[in-house]
């Protein structure tokens, strides 16, 4: 009998089969996480950019599930890096270790039960999400846009295979979306009359047999956390992204009461209960509560809003009796979307009332609903440590985990300190890159320190003077969203139409990053999502721009309690917290600029701190090895030299079409394997994208309209506003907007007046 094959000959061939040549960081990092497997150990892995990390640990996963007939689960933060895995790595992983390994390799992407269509939805099983839009089996012509796509999506539903949203193109609408789909509160499970057929069932249980299961962190963590057992059995994690870990689980666990969540609860239950008046009431009661504060941490329950709480709790209490179902009645959708509705504000209210030791309680007003009561734990550690780090072997990879030259930051945010904590080790594998002589990193350390109110007229006068020497080729990171709107505007007037400047928000991000890598001579300012989502290689981006150190605003509620916690207890809170916040964000956004191995630029802070304060030696330690100056007549000249020698900017591709049968497809109709291609034939395909609980997030999004840049936040109100029949009118004065823009908008999202007129 044949010895079964190295871990370096899969590697090799798996390198090779992406048409990549293997990196001695690649290798040591493949052989540290097979012997983390070997030894029921844990691994943290700070791997730079161009390590090719997927399949350092794809390879390891993949041999260890064959042997051990049972999935690995990747857990990444990003859709980005799940399409990546799913539709390139994985599909060509398969077949190279198919002849290697006697059978080819098996994976799937779960997915959020929101994601499919619910076929007992589409029969009538469940109460419209908007009265009276469509009966079952109606089809209206005078429905207008929204009509019709749910008539599309009754008749998709009749032919699809697997339900998924992703194969219905073009899309739809989300609030089409929404009348033929359901939650997982919602869901009536092992009740449902069609459960044997439902599409989420089906491919739940066909990712059991699979080798590979990719997710997303908070799925990962609610499957941990509350033990809905939504993943199949395994002993191995992977998750990538590891630095946005504790965000991702702090994001999921966090709930928040309103005074209309309560009262639209209340309407739910409105015909299955006589209780729901007082609830109704309760709702009122709260928001009236709530009105009056200031945002911020609530030290204390003021006593209006304790008893509006108590209030809340108590009424949906007496409502949960009245919807639970009697012996032997038969599932009912209405009833279920009712109780989880009523089910989560009294479970919130009840939670914030108990005022936990760890939970941080407050409130932020927003523009759309009003005061918004949350609650958060403080710190996730221990729950983390419990729930994801038993029973398993856990591998955390990430190209920015070592902060300060120690892994020891975040180990302690993820429950990896202190008695108790399980083994656990370390490993940087470097980068094959040499950031020395590719990289300057530029402190301007001449510029006052960065103040409140804004950007000085020196740091402008910086900003303008690089991207000029540069010949554009800028990305602009900023501290916030104001402060990337207010330079791209001063720097269009002072730039011309020779170097185009785009802003975040002004398009949705994969179009203005596809449109900064083409023109050289376009800069691209923003903030969050642009520190840590964007990979432009090639000479369109030679200059990144950090306006500022990027540390926690003062008044964010959960990181001033975590730093007075630490101090309380001896520690340096602001080292523990801000200092490492910001770390971490500078080395995401420095990040930026390297990509490849022939990638050459500057970096530049335009934040002296970066020189003069205590914490700075910390920050700059968290940063890739780039030259460092505070030289900037070496830089400016630095910087006009690559931009009379930079060549062509790297083709930019337009983002890939997934088929029905889960193949890629270029726009030029070229096709790739794909997650179905990967997987021999059965009776619901294991390769194909599964789905699960609860749903993946969506990513940030925007879209142009008259001018006008629409967030999810603004198109969230525009829908809401359309439910409640608000008059275009109204919308005009609610918006502060003019008419034809916020009717464009409206069109693009199929909204409709409450006289039954489009915008159009």
């Amino acid at each position: 009998m044949a010895a079964p094959p190295s871990l370096d000959q899969l590697l090799h061939a798996a390198v090779s089969a992406v048409g990549g040549s293997e990196r001695p960081g690649q290798v040591q990092m493949a052989r540290a996480v097979a012997a983390a497997i070997a030894n029921d150990e844990h691994l943290l892995v700070q791997a730079g950019t161009g390590t090719g990390k997927s399949l350092a640990y794809l390879v390891p996963a993949v041999a260890h599930a064959q042997a051990a007939g049972r999935p690995a689960v990747v857990a990444t933060a990003t859709l980005a890096l799940q399409a990546q895995i799913v539709d390139r790595d994985m599909p060509r992983v398969a077949v190279a270790l198919e002849p290697l390994l006697g059978r080819r390799p098996t994976y799937a992407l779960v997915k959020g039960r929101r994601n499919y269509v619910c076929l007992n939805k589409i029969e009538g099983g469940f109460p419209e999400e908007d009265d009276g839009l469509l009966s079952v089996g109606q089809v209206d012509a005078g429905a207008g846009r929204l009509g019709q796509e749910v008539v599309r999506l009754r008749e998709w539903a009749a032919e699809t295979d697997s339900g998924d949203r992703d194969e219905l193109v073009p899309g739809v609408t989300e609030r089409a979306w929404r009348q033929v789909s359901v939650s997982a509160h919602e869901c009536l499970g092992s009740k449902c009359p069609l459960v044997a057929a439902c599409f989420v069932e089906r491919a739940r249980e066909a990712a059991k047999d699979v080798d590979v299961i990719v997710t997303n962190h908070s799925f990962m963590a609610i499957d941990a956390f509350e033990g809905r057992q939504m993943l199949p059995g395994h002993d191995l994690l992977v998750v990538d992204e590891a630095h946005e870990l504790v965000d991702r689980v702090t994001a999921t666990i966090t709930d928040e009461l309103t005074g209309a969540m309560v009262t639209a609860a209340a309407r739910k239950a409105g015909r299955l209960s006589e209780n729901t008046q007082p609830l109704d009431e309760a709702g009122e009661l709260l928001a009236a509560a709530l009105e009056p504060l200031q945002d911020g941490r609530l030290l204390g329950l003021p006593e209006a809003v304790t008893l509006a709480l108590s209030r809340v709790r108590d009424t949906a209490r007496a409502v949960q009796s009245d919807l639970k179902p009697a012996q032997g009645q038969e599932a009912d959708g209405a009833r279920q979307v009712a109780r989880a509705a009523v089910e989560e504000v009294h479970e919130n209210a009840e939670r914030i009332l108990e005022d936990r030791g760890l939970d941080v309680v407050w409130l932020a007003h927003d523009q759309r609903r009003g005061p918004v009561l949350r609650v958060a734990p403080m710190s996730v550690a221990m729950l983390v440590r419990d729930k994801v780090f038993a029973d398993r072997t856990v591998v955390l990879t990430s190209a920015t985990l070592e902060l300060g030259g120690s892994f020891d930051a975040v180990a302690g945010t993820i429950g990896l300190r202190g008695d108790g904590a399980p083994a656990w080790q370390g490993l940087d594998v470097g980068s094959p890159f040499d950031y020395r002589r590719q990289a300057i990193a530029y402190v301007a350390a001449h510029l006052p320190p960065p103040g409140r109110d804004g950007a000085s007229d020196e740091s402008l006068d910086e900003i303008e003077q690089l991207v000029r020497a540069a010949g554009g080729r800028t990305l602009g990171l900023f501290s916030s969203m104001r402060a990337a709107q207010a330079a791209a505007e001063l720097m269009r007037a002072r730039l011309g139409d020779d170097i185009p400047v785009l802003c975040q928000g002004e398009d949705q991000i994969s179009t203005l990053v596809r449109q900064f890598a083409r023109d050289p001579r376009t800069c691209l300012f923003g903030t969050l999502t642009l520190w840590q989502g964007v990979d432009v290689p090639g000479s369109s981006c030679q200059l990144v721009i950090i306006d500022r150190i990027p540390f926690p605003r003062p008044d964010d509620p959960l990181a001033s309690a975590r730093s007075q916690a630490i101090a309380r207890m001896g520690g340096n809170g602001f080292m523990a917290v801000s200092a490492t916040h910001a770390a971490l964000r500078l080395a995401q956004g420095a990040g930026r600029l390297v990509r490849r191995g022939d990638d050459r630029g500057v970096v530049a802070f335009l934040d002296s701190r970066m020189m003069t304060a205590r914490y700075a030696g910390f920050l700059q330690r968290s940063l890739p090895p780039f030259w460092p100056t505070t030289d900037k007549a070496m830089v400016l000249a630095a910087l006009a030299r690559l931009d009379e020698t930079a060549p062509d900017p790297l083709p930019v591709a337009e983002p890939a079409l997934r088929s029905l049968t889960g193949a890629r497809t270029d726009r030029d109709g070229t096709e790739h394997p794909g997650p179905a291609s990967a997987a021999p034939a059965a009776p619901v395909a294991p390769a194909r994208p599964v789905a699960a609980d609860p749903p993946v997030a969506a990513s940030p999004r925007s879209a142009v309209t008259g001018g006008h840049a629409w967030s999810d936040e603004q198109d969230e109100e525009l829908r809401d506003a359309a439910d409640a029949g608000m008059l275009l009118e109204e919308l005009v004065e609610h918006f502060e907007l003019p008419e034809a823009t916020i009717a464009a908008r409206a069109g693009q999202l199929g909204l409709t007046l409450s006289s039954g007129q489009l915008f159009d």
